[in-house]
Formats: structure tokens, C-alpha cells, sequence
């Protein structure tokens, strides 16, 4: 997907009262937003050749979208069960290369939805067969991260807003902008829906921000620094932190990054 790493600086801005005869107050800033505790259960082996764009879990299985970089040509657009003992993916499709780059994907109604980064195209497959049974086009500029809350899907385009789509014909039902504390927070991007709250991977930063659906309000941050760290001294090779899923058995959420060589399983803390 998004190769050249840049820094987004999340800044408090000061903000007075309209009433000159009241003391200015300080607006919180995102960096003021509640941490998301969490302690690592479990690790599991992730190819370095994924790329990873989505994560999920459907019936007890892990599920891999990845994306294929020009610039890195040992990667593949595919989805499918990843294999926890192996870290490498059972292929049930792929993308070619040359025409289309894999996004977040997203089960729904015994169907998988396949974003694609730049074609603004939507591939569904039956979850049986996987075979391709349907294809649409969206009116965003991109497509980055996919998930559902059990009525529509829902998509991240690498801005800061949300788009709530209809699975029958991917039509756009509403959208939803994401703010803390009335700062927008752009590049959203691997999305996961988890008793009731979005969680979403901010691109290219390690935090994973839960987002309140009923007003986008981010009302919690994971920092995945220390997960970072160790994956660069196994891989120097590696990207971004990405990737999202939860585990309803037993409550925890997988989480891993672009080329890592493991997932973590987390049991979050509050």
C-alpha cells in the first residue's frame, strides 16, 4: 500500500473562551486521549513476504488479506486461512499484480469483500467456493481498510472519515468522521468491529485508536511501539504496524504489520 514512511505529529492546539473575562483553557489533544492496556498472551510465526491490508477471524479461522508493492516483487494481492503454525496463507484468491493492489477485506452473509487500493473496485467471493461472484465500484479514491458491524460494511479510504456501505450493491449509506477531542485523525486504515466499537490502525504511526460509532469520537489509543521494535530487530526489512483481529471465543485481539515475522495475540486490559 503506502511504502514511504512519513511522521504525523498529533499537536495540542490552545484554545480560548469567546468570554475575554474568563481564563483561557486548554483544548485536549489527542495525546490526552485514554490508554488501551494490554499484555501479550501468544506470538505466532507471520511470513515475511505478507503485506499485510486485513485481518479477521471467521469460524475459528485467521484470515489474511495482503497488497503487492511495485517495488517489491516477492509480495501478492491474495486473501486467505492463514496458517498459525507456519505463518503462511492458504491462497483461496489472487489478485493480479499488474492490474490491481489487495486491500482490507471483510466476511458478511457467507460472502468475502476485497477492496483494491487504487481501482476503486470491490471483489466479492462466495465464502464456499471462493469463487468470484461479484464486483463493485466505489465513488472514494482509494480503498484501504474493510470491516462490519453485522448490517453494513464498513470502509477506511485513508482519510479520516468512514464510509457505512450497503453489502447488496456497495452503495455509500452515510459516513462517519473520526476526531479526538475535535481533532480530525487521518489515515485510517485496518479496521476491525469489536463489541460494539470500531478499532482502526492509523497509518504510519503504531497506535490502534477505538472509535464510538454513534459520533467517531476516539475514546481510547493502543501504543504497539514495543511490538514494533521487536519486529524491526527480527526483520530491519520491515513496514507499518497493520492488521487487526478479533477472537470472540476467547476475547482477545491478533494484531501484526506489513512483512512481520509474528502475529501477537493481546488480551486487552480495559
Amino acid at each position: 500500500m503506502r511504502i514511504t514512511i512519513c511522521i504525523l505529529i498529533l499537536v495540542s492546539i490552545i484554545s480560548g473562551c469567546k468570554d475575554n473575562s474568563q481564563p483561557k483553557k486548554k483544548r485536549k489533544s489527542p495525546n490526552d486521549i485514554p490508554q488501551i492496556y494490554y499484555t501479550v498472551v501468544n506470538e505466532f510465526p507471520h511470513s515475511t513476504k505478507s503485506f499485510t491490508e486485513g485481518l479477521l477471524f471467521h469460524n475459528k479461522d485467521l484470515f489474511e488479506s495482503t497488497g503487492s508493492p511495485e517495488n517489491l516483487p516477492e509480495t501478492k494481492s491474495v486473501f486467505g486461512i492463514l496458517n498459525l503454525e507456519t505463518g503462511e496463507i492458504d491462497v483461496k484468491q489472487e489478485l493480479n499484480r499488474n492490474k490491481y493492489f489487495g486491500e482490507g477485506i471483510a466476511i458478511f452473509n457467507n460472502k468475502v469483500y476485497q477492496l483494491t487500493y487504487h481501482k476503486q473496485t470491490c471483489f466479492v467471493y462466495d465464502l464456499e467456493t471462493f469463487e468470484n461472484v461479484a464486483k463493485f465500484i466505489y465513488p472514494n479514491k482509494e480503498g484501504w481498510g474493510l470491516t462490519t458491524d453485522g448490517k453494513n460494511l464498513i470502509m477506511s479510504d485513508g482519510t479520516d472519515e468512514l464510509s457505512y456501505i450497503n453489502p447488496e450493491n456497495f452503495e455509500i449509506i452515510k459516513t462517519l468522521n473520526v476526531a479526538a477531542n475535535n481533532y480530525a485523525i487521518d489515515y485510517l486504515n485496518e479496521l476491525e468491529y469489536i463489541k460494539g466499537y470500531i478499532y482502526a490502525n492509523v497509518w504510519p504511526t503504531n497506535k490502534i485508536i477505538r472509535i464510538d460509532p454513534k459520533n467517531g469520537h476516539v475514546i481510547g489509543i493502543m501504543d504497539l511501539t514495543s511490538l514494533q521494535a521487536i519486529a524491526l530487530s527480527n526483520n530491519p526489512e520491515i513496514d507499518v504496524t497493520n492488521g487487526i483481529a478479533y477472537d470472540s471465543i476467547t476475547g482477545n485481539i491478533f494484531i501484526t504489520g506489513k512483512m512481520w515475522s509474528k502475529i501477537y495475540e493481546l488480551e486487552i486490559l480495559n
